[in-house]
């Protein structure tokens, strides 16, 4: 069994959101050695894990008795929130263990956690990840790992079975990066959708064209996977357009407590938020091809 290389004792692993991209993380863990018990609101996503060696307990609680590491992956600060603090959960870790938030939150909430977590002898690393559900089954999700380093070093051999961790800075820190990531993502998405419209507008094949520009300057995991979305117009969430602008809103609260303008990054939140408003929310964020080529439609209906 793997083990933290500083501890005396072999790591015993609570994990707390077994979803989209939780479940495949826990198989990763397993699949390295590590003992690992699971805890679902939805306890029917935790269940198959069984099969791949993992124990379900019926609370968090009882998840995290007795665990040298503790992660969460659950939707968003509020809900990561509920169940440290108001189910019991820090209570029951043990002094001495590690909280690994992989959830994707607001940077404020992050640190206070830590610090709430802190004054009960429990070190808190806010890890948000990159990757969607394909990087978390092939174990090469990009890490962005804030709060101390000398915790996240001790931590390398749990963060190897499930991706490629880099300490970006102190509490919170993490979190930064995951926003500035989903930057990228969103205005990268809307670029790629743009174009699609384009190509296809101008008589071109969408399927060509993408396999035309791979290789060149505008290669990108976005136009290779997301791109594939769009051609194949298949939009099963692997990272869902409710929680792209949950990130796009938390990106904007941090650029308003910063005093700073991100034009695109305010325009692409926008066409987000008219996106999710009209139903789309639980469509991969790819879908917001779908939206665009709705507006383009509509300006068209009415130049006839």
């Amino acid at each position: 069994m793997s083990s933290i290389p500083a501890a005396a004792t072999p790591c015993r692993i609570a994990f707390l959101g077994t979803g989209l991209m939780g479940a495949p993380m826990v198989r990763r863990l397993l699949g390295a050695g590590f003992a690992v018990t699971v805890w679902n609101r939805d306890a029917t996503k935790a269940e198959p894990l069984v099969a791949d060696g993992a124990v379900v307990a019926a609370s968090p609680v009882d998840a995290v008795r007795d665990a040298g590491v503790v992660f969460t992956m659950l939707s968003d600060g509020a809900a990561v929130g509920a169940v440290l603090f108001d189910s019991g959960v820090a209570e029951a870790i043990a002094p001495g263990a590690v909280v690994v938030d992989t959830s994707s939150i607001a940077p404020p909430i992050a640190r206070d956690h830590s610090g709430r977590l802190a004054v009960r002898g429990i070190a808190h690393i806010d890890a948000p990840v990159s990757g969607g559900t394909v990087g978390a089954t092939a174990g090469t999700l990009a890490i962005m790992a804030g709060g101390d380093g000398d915790v996240v070093a001790r931590l390398a051999d749990v963060f190897a079975a499930i991706g490629r961790v880099t300490h970006v800075g102190p509490s919170g820190a993490g979190q930064i990066c995951k926003l500035a990531n989903q930057q990228i993502v969103a205005i990268t998405i809307g670029a790629v959708a743009e174009a699609m419209i384009l190509v296809e507008a101008g008589g071109a094949s969408r399927e060509k064209f993408r396999e035309a520009i791979r290789g060149g300057f505008a290669e990108s995991r976005i136009l290779d996977l997301h791109g594939a979305r769009m051609v194949d117009r298949n939009f099963a969430p692997g990272g869902s357009s409710k929680f792209q602008l949950k990130d796009l809103n938390a990106v904007a609260a941090v650029a308003e407590a910063l005093s700073l303008d991100l034009p695109l990054t305010a325009r692409i939140r926008q066409e987000f938020t008219d996106f999710v408003a009209s139903g789309g929310g639980d469509q991969d964020h790819s879908a917001l091809l779908v939206h665009l080529e709705t507006l383009n439609n509509k300006d068209q209906d009415r130049n006839q």
